[in-house]
């Protein structure tokens, strides 16, 4: 079953620093992986103690990007699930200057993270046989058309979103990126 992510854009002061701690991250990470937890087994898997993942698991909840899940819930352990969505940041001149810094301190710490990412593709592709595929690209698109074309991606990455809970037997994590930016830095003509 296809899960249609609904856009969120996330203009809330809030919402940025909510997303900008490195364990809110991890955590959103952890459950994306590998689905629902309790505070205690995220503790367990990313080396915290279950207070300090409490506090994280309430600001990630109060900021809408998990929620509990009242059917697996009993008495004091609460069961937690990402909330799928494509999350779009607000374009550099509709954010406050405190939303801008913190954005670009979020993309300067993935950098490493996504370099990495890179590497292990590169170096073990063979070892991941059918499951590693690559695609490399270089167009002409004026802006209207690559906004239509990061749409189109958009989609389809929203057409093939699957939860753990709601992914096709032999089902896979899977981490997906896209960039574009200019080949050069020659402004158009």
């Amino acid at each position: 079953m296809a899960n249609r992510r609904a856009i969120r854009q996330l203009s809330d002061p809030g919402a940025h620093k909510a997303l900008g701690h490195p364990l809110r991250q991890r955590i959103l990470r952890h459950l994306g992986i590998h689905g629902p937890a309790t505070s205690t087994t995220l503790a367990r898997a990313l080396g915290e103690n279950t207070g300090t993942l409490s506090y994280h698991l309430r600001q990630l909840e109060h900021n809408g990007f998990i929620e509990e899940i009242p059917e697996r819930s009993t008495g004091r352990e609460r069961w937690w699930r990402q909330i799928s969505a494509d999350l779009r940041w607000p374009s550099a001149g509709e954010m406050d200057e405190e939303s801008q810094q913190l954005l670009d301190e979020i993309t300067g710490s993935k950098v490493e993270e996504e370099l990495e990412l890179a590497r292990r593709f590169f170096t073990d592709h063979r070892r991941y046989g059918d499951w590693a595929k690559t695609s490399r690209g270089l167009t002409h698109l004026n802006r209207e058309e690559l906004d239509e074309f990061f749409e189109a991606y958009m989609e389809l990455l929203s057409r093939f979103s699957r939860t753990t809970e709601d992914a096709s037997p032999g089902a896979r994590p899977l981490f997906l990126r896209f960039f574009s930016m200019p080949a050069t830095e020659d402004p158009p003509s």
